[in-house]
This record gives structure tokens, sequence and C-alpha cells, in this order.
């Protein structure tokens, strides 16, 4: 499917037909959205741009050369967009091309910002004068879906918080809870340093225009305090961690302290108990209440370990 926004006079129109990308102006074309292009609608937005279009392999590379670059007068960019799926976290690739006046994207599947951008471009034409302004907008509203995502975290950090000082169902299912949300905080935080670097790179560039700078800075301060925010909340995970590990092996402990305790207790008895039981002849075996003083002797032996237990607070 592609998606062409053009200006014409003081509207942005919307086409869907690859034929008008030949008879378009450059200058009048401000954005070419490809999702899951068929390979004529590839090859015509290529023959616009006067440039190959990256392949979905090419922009998962992480390599910084792969991520970002600029030949012929166009950027080449590359980042992931993200979206809770479950527990986890899915990434979606996303490839920029910035020419001077058209943004050129490329996805493989329905980003719901993008939706959202496409119908306020159409309600208000006169914030977009070129494929930057474009681009500046899908990073601005990327960055604010980021911070919620984060805020997502923080708000199930609290939770677990609140869980253990409840002391609620700690075991090691919810440990593996704990992990998950660790590792869903890396892949945000590894995303959001991604997009921090090529925006970098973007703000550094001869080729964006001056009067977005104020704007894209304003972004990069946001996905600094993103960084910050995450950062946080991870270390807060640890702790976390560390916490529920603590109370595991204090109520694994605790267990083996019991059966600890049971088996000093009965060890005096059950010696007692395999004295008698050996088939040799024993003092007071013939006396018929002889099982009687045994079974006191027993409970005399048990009733020491307890009070020395207690005395030296053992139990």
């Amino acid at each position: 499917m592609i998606r062409i926004f053009h200006r014409k006079g003081e509207e942005i129109l919307l086409s869907t037909s690859k034929e008008d990308l030949a008879v378009l102006e450059k200058e009048k074309v401000l954005w070419i959205d490809l999702i899951e292009p068929s390979g004529e609608e590839k090859r015509a937005a290529e023959a616009f741009n006067n440039a190959l279009i990256q392949s979905r392999a090419q922009a998962e590379e992480i390599e910084s050369s792969s991520r970002f670059h600029e030949a012929g007068g166009l950027i080449f960019a590359n980042t992931n967009f993200m979206s809770p799926t479950g527990s986890e976290m899915s990434m979606d690739p996303v490839s920029f091309i910035l020419a001077p006046y058209t943004l050129t994207t490329l996805r493989e599947l329905p980003i719901r910002s993008f939706d959202l951008l496409s119908n306020k471009i159409q309600a208000r034409p006169e914030l977009y004068k070129s494929g930057f302004s474009i681009f500046v907008e899908i990073m601005d509203k990327r960055v604010d879906l980021d911070a919620d995502l984060v805020e997502l975290i923080s708000q199930e950090t609290s939770q677990f918080s609140k869980r253990i000082n409840q002391q609620d169902d700690i075991n090691d299912e919810f440990l593996l809870d704990i992990n998950q949300l660790q590792e869903n905080a890396m892949v945000i935080r590894e995303n959001v340093v991604d997009k921090q670097r090529i925006l970098g790179n973007i703000l550094k560039s001869d080729l964006f225009p001056d009067s977005l700078d104020k704007r894209f800075s304003i972004i990069l301060q946001d996905i600094t305090s993103l960084i910050s925010h995450i950062n946080f909340t991870f270390e807060r995970l640890e702790y976390l961690q560390d916490t529920v590990v603590g109370i595991i092996n204090l109520e694994q402990n605790r267990i083996m302290k019991v059966f600890t305790l049971i088996s000093l207790l009965l060890m005096p008895a059950t010696l007692v108990a395999s004295f008698y039981g050996m088939n040799v002849s024993l003092p007071f075996e013939s006396w018929p209440y002889t099982w009687i003083c045994i079974l006191a002797v027993m409970i005399l032996i048990v009733a020491a370990v307890v009070f020395f237990f207690k005395k030296k607070k053992l139990m």
C-alpha cells in the first residue's frame, strides 16, 4: 500500500496511486508512506527519490551506518516503534528517507500514530511546510508514546512494590514477572537511546532546516528525561528483585529451620527407642510397665531439648 500526501494550493491531498509520483512535482509531495508495499510501489518511490529503499533486514541491523547515514542529498534513518503485546514489547522497524521537500517512510505494519497524523495533516495543512515538518511531528508523537510506555512500567513497578509490602503471593512466579518487567524496561531504554542517537545526528546535518531546530531540541530534551526515568525505574526493579529473593530465601530458611528443629527434638527420643528396640537382653525388659518408663524418658528428653532451645532463643 502507498499513501502520497501532496500539496495542492492551500490544501494537502491524499493519493493512493503510485502513478501519481511520476507526474507530481517534488516540491509538492510532502510524504510518501509505504505500508508493506508491492514491488511496483517500492520502485516508484525509489524512482521519485532517485535512491534505493532499504529492505527490512537492512532496517533491522544494529550497526550505526545502517541506522543513520547521508548520501546524495538525502538522510536515511532506521528505528523501531514499540508496542506492548501481552507481557512483552514488540518492535516494528520503520525506515525514513528525508529529502529537502519529501519524507518517505517504509513500514510493514499499521502504526496508530501514523494514521492519526495523516488525519491531522489534511485538517491542518498550514502546519506542514515540508517532509521535515512531518518527520518532527512523527518523532514528537513517538516520544510521547514512549513516555506512556515508561509510565506504564512505572505503574506496574509500584503495584509490585505494594504486593511485596503486603507479602501477597511472593513466589518464584512473582520473581519471573519482575524479571520480565526488567526486560521490557531494558528494551524501551535501548530503543529510546537509539532514537536519541539518530535524532542527534539528524539535528547536526546540514540538510536539516534551522527553523525546526528549537522543536527538535525540545524532543531531545524529552528523550533525555525519559532515559533518566527509565534508568530510575530499572534500578527500582533491581531493588524489588533483590527484596523478593531475600523474602524467598528467608521463607526457605524458616522452613528448613522448622525441619531441623523437629529432627533435633526427635533425635534423642529416637535414640532411646532404637536402643530398646534391639534384639538383646536389656534392663527392666521383663517389667510390664517398662514401655511407660521408656515413653516418660523420651518425653522428658524432648522437653529438655525444647527448654534448651528456647533459652538459647533458637525457637
